[in-house]
């Protein structure tokens, strides 16, 4: 059975990134991709985003925090809105219409109306990480892992991240962050006492 990977390359993070800006824009595909990347929401809750939780109301401002109760828990979550996931929306605003508060952030592309749904969220991700030379298990659940990654590698504190993540126990996280051989041995490598 396959595992999803993160995303653990930074280049070819960038090459992800910017297909849907870039090399083939679509500025809807373009937002679900960074706003999964930055938030680290599952894709259940990502493509439930309505225009009204990321927007102000009546304003073309994004808000500070988007927050969620998560369809999986039911957990309250809050996610502070970088500079990153602030320039995705706002290409998608200038880009989208209608703009109606209760209208899909990711709708459907034949029933504005509806969301999105998971297997073209897949197959988005699928694009974009085959453009970017990703060749092994990337999958909608990969843009939460490649979150965690790479906060890892900045130093964030795996006890934070289970926070982050909602998640009930640190082993589940200690998974999340593909922790492999070459990392273990980069720490062996760079202690020198």
């Amino acid at each position: 059975m396959s595992t999803t990977c993160p995303i653990k390359s930074e280049t070819q993070l960038k090459k992800f990134e910017e297909y849907y800006l870039l090399e083939k824009p679509v500025c809807r595909n373009y937002t679900l991709i960074i706003l999964g990347l930055n938030t680290a929401f599952r894709i259940s809750d990502l493509l439930l985003l309505e225009w009204k939780d990321v927007f102000h109301e009546n304003e073309t401002r994004c808000r500070d925090h988007i927050t969620i109760i998560e369809y999986k828990t039911g957990k309250t979550r809050s996610v502070a809105v970088n500079n990153s996931v602030r320039k995705a929306l706002d290409i998608l605003w200038k880009a989208r219409s209608p703009k109606t508060a209760s209208h899909y952030l990711f709708p459907n592309g034949r029933k504005e109306q509806s969301p999105l749904s998971r297997s073209q969220a897949f197959r988005i991700i699928k694009e974009a990480a085959v453009y970017a030379g990703l060749h092994e298990h990337i999958s909608c659940h990969s843009l939460r892992k490649t979150f965690g990654y790479h906060a890892w590698k900045k130093g964030v504190p795996p006890a934070l991240l289970m926070e982050l993540y909602n998640h009930s126990s640190y082993r589940v996280t200690k998974q999340y962050l593909g922790i492999e051989q070459e990392d273990k041995d980069r720490v062996y490598l760079d202690i020198q006492l």
